[in-house]
């Protein structure tokens, strides 16, 4: 590989070499969800751009991989830690190139070239040779010859990247709980009634593609739901607030409550207080696993009416006056 073709991993992704392994996790998702082919249908750029992406986090990822990317460079993948028997010699020779720069050659020959005093020595006075020093287990046996091809025969690939792809979802209350079908990327997604906030829908084969198995991850979509003007989650259970009057809560009455499926008449018992909540049993949220749906909650508050008219105005003075309740006594009894 010459050096004009040199990958700079960190580079790739936006990083530099003091890059933590979350930091490299981060930044890797962040630019696959970019450049993911189902996010930028029929862009070759953007396609290349997820293969380098990919390519770089595979080594990066790999604490291996990333060191000997780090002390080697380009030629990280061409060294291996043990040769098959060298040419001319007997195998099982362990080479410890102790922390080398090969970054002053412009290929894996003139490496070679120089270490067998085959042309010019990077870095050297003119006519003079450096030398290298490399500590083996056996010396070199029987010597290099000629057909030496430098490692390229040694691929030591162990992938620890992930394949599976995250993206978010916006939903609105009615889409997550009737379910429905939404376009992502350039394939739609079929989601199930009943998802909630922050669930996560896997969809199968539309992650990222590894270029060595050519199988795909999966993509997992979270969810995220609108608010809703009435409904809120309370738990597994949907949760609403309705007022009624002073008379209401003293007296007891009748009223329509709105619920996922339509109105419903709600008995409110005399005496209620505020802030006391009512339950409708099997009017709440889709169970998505076992079927069925949760309870829906009433929140009563009881609402003071800020203008009366004249008539209103002397029964609440007629109540007063004869009023026997003290919601106050209790305190009477209080004291340090």
């Amino acid at each position: 590989m010459a050096t004009t073709d040199f990958k700079d991993y960190y580079s790739i992704l936006g990083l530099t070499k003091s890059a933590t392994a979350e930091e490299i996790k981060k930044a890797y998702r962040k630019l696959a969800r970019k450049y993911h082919p189902d996010m930028n249908p029929g862009d070759k750029k953007a396609e290349a751009r997820f293969k380098e992406v990919n390519e770089a986090y595979e080594v990066l990822s790999d604490p291996e991989k990333r060191k000997k990317y780090d002390q080697f460079g380009q030629y990280w993948n061409q060294v291996g830690s043990t040769s098959g028997g060298w040419p001319g010699g007997t195998g099982g020779t362990t080479v410890d190139f102790g922390g080398f720069d090969f970054s002053q050659y412009a290929s894996f020959e003139d490496f070679i070239n120089t270490l067998l005093g085959r042309g010019g020595t990077p870095g050297s006075n003119p006519g003079g040779r450096q030398t290298y020093t490399y500590k083996t287990n056996t010396g070199w046996p029987g010597g290099f010859n000629n057909g030496f091809d430098g490692f390229s025969n040694f691929e030591n690939r162990q992938s620890g990247a992930s394949l599976n792809l995250e993206a978010d979802i916006t939903l609105t209350f009615s889409e997550a709980f009737r379910g429905t079908q939404k376009r992502v990327g350039s394939g739609e997604v079929s989601i199930p009634p009943g998802v909630k906030p922050g669930s996560k829908i896997r969809v199968k084969g539309r992650g990222q593609l590894d270029p060595y198995t050519k199988k795909r991850g999966d993509l997992y979509l979270k969810v995220e739901i609108q608010s809703h003007s009435f409904f809120q989650f309370d738990g597994d259970n949907l949760l609403c607030e309705v007022l009624i009057t002073p008379d209401e809560a003293v007296l007891g009455t009748s009223i329509e409550v709105p619920t996922p499926d339509g109105m419903v008449n709600v008995n409110i018992p005399a005496g209620i207080r505020s802030g006391q909540s009512l339950r409708l049993r099997g009017k709440g949220w889709p169970k998505a696993k076992s079927g069925g749906r949760t309870d829906q909650l009433v929140r009563v508050t009881i609402a003071v009416p800020k203008d009366i008219s004249g008539i209103e105005k002397e029964c609440y003075e007629k109540i007063k006056a004869n009023r026997t309740f003290n919601p106050r006594s209790h305190l009477q009894s209080i004291s340090l």
